[in-house]
């Protein structure tokens, strides 16, 4: 471990922030967690967690219990700061650094020569350089790198995270990282604190490039995702099986076409080319019609279920809508995680009760449903779906492949899970 960071205070404790403090200080580091949610605070200094990642229950239990990681609203003095908070956009797809701005004037008084400050939110490229600005106006005693360069008092870089939910814990450690200081000196300081622990290179860039780099790689998954949901909507209109067609092409050996599903969703492909669009609008071409193309694609869904709706009411005139119920299979945006930040599938279970269908969600990975969804939606379980007149397969989690069948003619699969093709 590197001497030069004992103390680290983590901004922001979520789904990345978190397993960032927890690994760090199973790796020997003090760690302070800063998160504005006192629930959350409180949760994590009992040991427990508020969120759902394998192992990070058993990996916070023992940190807090061994003291070397705490948690409260507020910063405190540190070597190093890694902002981790959310980057959203606002309506007009802009990106809203507020999050970043609120964590970066809330470190400025604590902030001493010689500390590193890292942002490790995804973001526009740019931010990082303005954090810089906004801890410089809150500390002008201080000298920052867009000031003094190598000879700054205070180091400021950026360093994305790229892990995938459900397996934060593993690559955090296992994957490279990329590394973007706003000079040399920054990017070796940041690369000595992750060299803590991953076991991974550390390459080390600049800011701007490490914000491009982290966007670029959301993108292309993007754009390799419109495509497969743009040849689905083609094979519906063609009458193709889009899973088989997509199985065969995929035997040519250089094509691998992703799967299709009901949208894009999380808190990254959803969100990051947006990023790209509102800074480089009139290049951005192929990225935005992207967007637009998995954007819409939850409309499309909708209008499938719709279609059945009126084959279930001619089959049944003397039923009316508000007595159709409709089993909708996954709520999260992706398989086997809780997590509903941006969900498809959660928008397009909002828009079916908003028509006064009785709806019947089916999410394994969360106990109660959110707050802002309506009351003619129903967590159930698997095992009551059966009574539901319509099926709409979301998410294929692990619960709904292979070990379940529904005896239904009333089905709409967005992910090819064929035990679902029982009629």
């Amino acid at each position: 471990m590197n001497n030069q960071f004992k103390h680290i205070c983590v901004i922001g404790l979520g789904y990345i922030g978190l397993p960032t403090a927890a690994t760090f200080a199973a790796h020997g580091i003090q760690v302070t967690g800063v998160d504005v949610n006192q629930h959350a605070v409180d949760i994590i200094n009992q040991g427990r967690v508020h969120i759902v990642e394998p192992d990070l229950d058993a990996l916070v239990k023992v940190v807090v219990a061994k003291g070397m990681l705490s948690a409260q609203t507020t910063p405190v003095a540190a070597d190093a700061y890694i902002v981790a908070v959310p980057t959203p956009f606002k309506d007009n797809y802009e990106p809203d650094l507020k999050y970043i701005e609120a964590a970066s004037k809330a470190l400025a008084p604590f902030l001493n020569k010689g500390n590193l400050v890292i942002l490790e939110s995804t973001s526009p490229v740019g931010a990082t350089e303005q954090m810089s600005a906004w801890l410089s106006e809150a500390r002008p005693d201080l000298s920052f790198p867009q000031q003094n360069g190598e000879v700054s008092d205070i180091r400021i870089a950026h360093c994305p995270e790229r892990v995938l939910p459900g397996k934060v814990l593993q690559e955090l450690i296992s994957n490279d990282r990329i590394i973007g200081g706003m000079t040399q000196l920054c990017s070796t300081a940041a690369s000595d604190l992750y060299k803590t622990f991953v076991q991974g290179g550390c390459i080390k860039t600049n800011a701007r490039t490490a914000e491009m780099c982290k966007l670029t790689e959301n993108s292309f998954r993007d754009v390799n995702i419109a495509f497969a949901n743009e040849l689905s909507i083609i094979c519906d209109k063609l009458d193709i099986n889009v899973w088989e067609l997509i199985t065969l092409a995929n035997r040519h050996p250089r094509v691998n076409i992703l799967q299709p599903g009901p949208g894009v969703g999380g808190h990254c492909i959803a969100v990051d080319p947006w990023f790209i669009v509102a800074k480089t609008p009139e290049q951005a071409r192929l990225i935005r019609t992207a967007r637009e193309v998995n954007d819409a694609k939850p409309e499309w869904v909708i209008d499938q279920v719709k279609i059945r709706i009126a084959e279930f009411l001619q089959a049944n005139p003397e039923k009316t809508i508000k007595d159709i119920t409709v089993a909708c299979y996954g709520l999260a945006f992706k398989p086997d995680i809780d997590d509903l930040r941006e969900s498809p599938a959660l928008e397009i279970t909002k828009k079916l009760a908003v028509q006064g269908l009785n709806i019947l969600a089916i999410e394994p990975n969360i106990d109660s449903l959110p707050n802002m969804l309506p009351n003619n939606i129903k967590l159930t379980a698997l095992k009551d779906s059966e009574k539901a007149d319509i099926h709409l397969i979301l998410v294929d989690h692990k619960e709904f492949r292979g070990k379940y069948k529904i005896f239904s003619k009333y089905i709409i699969d967005c992910k090819g899970i064929s035990e679902f093709y029982i009629s």
